[in-house]
């Protein structure tokens, strides 16, 4: 199944994975330090592309948080209240991830557009060049690292977001040309920088938010469905398969179903047939947490 870049959403192949876990906390730790000296250069400079780039920076160091929050709970066994568990605390710790990078973008474009009207000279443009240079940098180190970690433990979702990281440091780039821009003679080459980065923050808001949202209102992959009734129809005690339903609860993935077996089948032939489909389920699709059979008699 494929995979698409999301902020805040907790792919199962990552958090289950120790190496996984590992390449996204060094990732974090790259990519809020090389925020952290940008931020530095930002005040120096009065940059406003540079500020732009740096609270992408920080957004995207953010998303390993709802990744931390994942695997404090994931070890806590449902309770009589909480009966499905405490999965969905990762989709609301991405909901939160979502809303930051959004009020960031927000700061970004009201910077970026305030400095158009209010211009201000662009101070240390060496020292902006070299910020710019450091980010795209630091992107690519994470890419490379996220790419061959994902490679290695076979997550699509690592691999993607490494190649997002490596876009982020292309995009990181927008601040040199702006600071070429303000050295040539355009001081609105800054702010222009500034938008552009803005306008990456905000695709980045719409497609985390789509996938975080899906989830919540329980959207599956339809792929996800197909695999489940492949997997069933290796069974030859269930005669069909129908009312296939599953959603995602944090990083476990929750499937109901029902299967028809003989009219003249016993009772412990249909649970044998349930317990069967179960197993076929569990085997073929990863990260699956409950398959709930149940049985009714062929038409």
């Amino acid at each position: 199944m494929e995979h698409s870049h999301a902020h805040g959403v907790i792919d199962p192949s990552i958090i289950t994975h120790e190496r996984g876990l590992w390449a996204v906390k060094w990732s974090f730790v790259v990519l809020t330090a090389t925020a952290f000296l940008q931020l530095v250069i930002v005040v120096a400079s009065n940059s406003v592309a540079l500020l732009a780039d740096t609270i992408h920076n920080f957004g995207d160091a953010a998303t390993a948080i709802p990744l931390g929050i994942a695997f404090l709970f994931a070890g806590r066994k449902p309770s009589k209240r909480f009966t499905y568990g405490y999965g969905r605390i990762e989709d609301l710790a991405g909901v939160l991830i979502v809303l930051l990078i959004l009020f960031s973008a927000v700061v970004a474009a009201y910077e970026s557009f305030h400095r158009f009207f209010h211009p201000k000279p662009v101070h240390h443009l060496a020292a902006v060049v070299a910020a710019s240079v450091l980010s795209f940098l630091g992107n690519e180190g994470v890419a490379l690292f996220r790419i061959k970690v994902g490679k290695e433990i076979g997550s699509a979702a690592l691999v993607a977001d490494g190649y997002h990281a490596r876009i982020d440091g292309w995009a990181s780039l927008a601040v040199f040309v702006g600071a070429a821009g303000v050295w040539l003679g355009f001081p609105l080459a800054d702010p222009v920088a500034g938008l552009i980065i803005t306008i990456s923050i905000l695709f980045i808001v719409w497609s985390s938010g789509k996938e975080i949202f899906s989830r919540m209102l329980d959207g599956v992959d339809p792929e996800i469905l197909r695999e489940v009734e492949h997997a069933a129809g290796h069974v030859e005690g269930a005669k069909s398969i129908g009312d296939i339903r599953a959603r995602w609860v944090g990083h476990k993935l929750f499937v109901e179903m029902a299967i028809a077996v003989r009219g003249d089948a016993s009772a412990k032939e249909g649970h044998d047939a349930a317990e069967e489909v179960r197993h076929e389920i569990l085997h073929h699709l990863p990260h699956v947490g409950q398959v709930m059979v149940r049985v009714e008699p062929e038409r």
